[in-house]
């Protein structure tokens, strides 16, 4: 999205110089084409910030969202690799959980009771 408005100003430049080209044609040919050459801009700019920019957005912020849950997988996996007991695995993963979605301290303790009295 950040290229659109460049691309437009090298359609609008290349529609100038088209236009330079005929300036022995009368005014109002000009005026078309002219006209011609800053719709390259406007469809430029029009398309980056309404259209291809707000996609981007939103699928960077569905990778990301998705992404964290990977993050926190990996960062359980590596403490169990540094030989971490259970617990401190489980509450480092717990701590890079987003907060709106972040079990309490307790919630944990309480879950990995019932799964070792299960077990």
């Amino acid at each position: 999205s950040d290229a659109l408005p460049a691309i437009g100003i090298v359609a609008a430049v290349l529609g100038v110089i088209k236009t330079m080209s005929s300036i022995d044609k009368p005014p109002a040919v000009l005026g078309a084409m002219i006209g011609g050459a800053l719709v390259g801009t406007f469809l430029g700019v029009f398309l980056a910030y309404l259209f291809v920019s707000p996609i981007a957005n939103r699928l960077q912020a569905i990778e990301d969202q998705d992404g964290i849950y990977y993050a926190v997988i990996r960062d359980i996996f590596i403490a169990i690799l540094h030989n971490h007991s259970p617990g401190i695995c489980t509450e480092i993963g717990r701590g890079n959980i987003p907060t709106s979605l972040q079990p309490s301290f307790y919630e944990m303790e309480e879950a990995r009771k019932s799964l070792s009295e299960a077990a």
